[in-house]
């Protein structure tokens, strides 16, 4: 089946719209724990995009890819980001989130190994591994949900960086 044949799916949203208020609101307290933490949003964006490459998720990684772009991230440490092990483009603490946010959306391979969150723990307070952790967590939901009910990528427009 060509994806122009493919059925038309739910929508969550309209269908079941106390539960995705519920993942909205879990995505803003996620994002206030990682302000509160101290955490980038940019980095935010990092991580998302790594879980969304790993989970496939189209929508995701074009909502992503642009926020990116509108933070100021680089098409070079956007394009690398797949790789991120084999370049130079990523700092120490870019580094461990990436690792984290890899064992946590792959924790079927073999949970959260203690070396990766030993790795986090030299950078981060517990503080922001936990936001971390539920950046994660949230953006995996998401990635799930929008490959589940085939969220078509390419119409979301980011907002602006504010100053």
């Amino acid at each position: 089946m060509s994806h122009s044949d493919a059925i038309t799916r739910v929508s969550l949203k309209k269908i079941t719209p106390d539960v995705s208020t519920a993942m909205g609101a879990l995505h803003g307290a996620a994002v206030s724990a990682a302000r509160d933490a101290k955490i980038e949003p940019e980095l935010l964006e990092l991580l998302r995009i790594r879980a969304s490459q790993i989970n496939g998720c189209a929508f995701c990684l074009d909502m992503h890819t642009k926020d990116a772009r509108a933070q100021g991230e680089t098409e070079q440490r956007i394009y690398a980001l797949s790789a991120w092990r084999e370049t130079p483009f990523f700092t120490e603490r870019e580094r461990a989130a990436l690792a984290l946010t890899e064992a946590v959306t792959l924790v079927h391979d073999g949970r959260v190994p203690d070396a990766v969150y030993a790795e986090a723990a030299e950078v981060f307070d517990e503080k922001q591994i936990a936001a971390l952790i539920w950046a994660a967590t949230v953006i995996n939901a998401y990635n799930r949900i929008a490959i589940a009910t085939r969220m078509a990528p390419g119409a979301y427009e980011p907002k602006q960086k504010t100053s």
